[in-house]
């Protein structure tokens, strides 16, 4: 950074700056441990040398969180993917269910912009639908930040909600369905070779707010990519031909990540682990009534707290995913049948 012309190139010495901060908050991580670690070794000796009980609760207290920030450090040792360092494109589909899931999409949008947020990270609405009585049918966000595609790869499939529901006047329980969808933000040029005549492009009014620019012209571009049923969407720039390059990043960035797979498998985990929003597709189930319970079905982790997960609590599945992941995947066919 101190050599003559570093900044001639701002997009590049931009990065470069990033990467630096993000290794030097590695390392102020790292210390700052250590230094935890010594000071509650310190408050332990100090009890047992003092005979006194009353420091228990705050030893315990500084234990605890000395357990988290040692959790999340250990997370980004598990991310060895060649994009978990890029940004994260997110896309949520309400599935089964009608307005209920629309709902359904809404709450998961909020659950994953108050994540971003406890994160540090920035998020930006690239396309947006709303619900025809309620909620959202379909929402895009980018989010911003260091190994956000590494941490949300793990969001990726169907979503499942289980609750007494507030649009049914005689109080039944219903399940609703919402899939997500995760792929890096590649800004490299990446080499994919793309046939126009397999494209095709709609152009439509963007919906939502804006101001006096957004919905007075058909700004918004669609762009299907026929042969792999592909479907990439953004509205959030000011000109149709701003929208159209961002749409075509996203293109390219799935297209690649699909040409990297050799077998059918991986390919249908690029693409999002299911086919169809319902019923046996789930990875994760969210259940309100009878009972309250956050299951993910490929790891088997669950918790009781849905309102802390429901506001952002992501992080144990997560972590649980990541695991799982860099074991090989293990079998988890019981979980998944229960």
């Amino acid at each position: 950074m101190e050599e003559p012309g570093f900044w001639d190139n701002a997009e590049k010495s931009a990065k470069l700056v990033q990467e630096a901060k993000n290794l030097k908050d590695t390392v102020e991580l790292y210390r700052g441990l250590e230094q935890e670690y010594e000071d509650i070794q310190v408050m332990i000796e100090m009890g047992y040398e003092e005979n006194d009980e009353s420091l228990i609760p705050e030893i315990d207290e500084m234990l605890h969180e000395f357990e988290e920030k040692l959790e999340k450090l250990r997370m980004g040792t598990l991310l060895s993917g060649e994009y978990d360092k890029c940004n994260a494109i997110l896309r949520l589909n309400a599935g089964a269910g009608g307005t209920e899931s629309c709902d359904w999409c809404s709450m998961l949008y909020r659950m994953y912009c108050r994540w971003a947020d406890k994160m540090g990270y920035k998020t930006e609405v690239l396309d947006f639908l709303d619900g025809d009585e309620a909620g959202i049918k379909s929402v895009t966000i980018q989010i911003n930040g260091e190994n956000a595609f590494g941490y949300l790869k793990s969001e990726r499939g169907v979503h499942r909600l289980v609750r007494i529901s507030p649009f049914n006047a005689a109080g039944k329980r219903q399940t609703s369905f919402v899939s997500c969808d995760v792929m890096p933000d590649i800004e490299e040029d990446l080499d994919v070779d793309i046939n126009p005549e397999d494209l095709r492009v709609d152009t439509y009014r963007s919906s939502g707010a804006g101001g006096q620019h957004i919905n007075k012209t058909s700004s918004a571009v669609r762009i299907t990519h026929i042969p792999t049923g592909i479907v990439v969407q953004c509205q959030n720039e000011r000109s149709q031909f701003q929208n159209k390059d961002k749409a075509m990043q996203m293109l390219k960035a799935k297209l690649y990540m699909l040409k990297q797979q050799e077998n059918a498998e991986k390919l249908s985990d690029i693409r999002g682990d299911v086919k169809e929003i319902g019923w046996g597709n789930q990875i994760r189930s969210y259940v309100l009534q009878p009972y309250t319970m956050v299951k993910d079905l490929r790891t088997g982790e669950e918790t009781g707290n849905v309102s802390n997960v429901l506001d952002g609590g992501l992080d144990a599945f997560i972590s649980a995913y990541l695991k799982w992941l860099s074991l090989g995947c293990p079998d988890r066919k019981a979980a998944a049948e229960d």
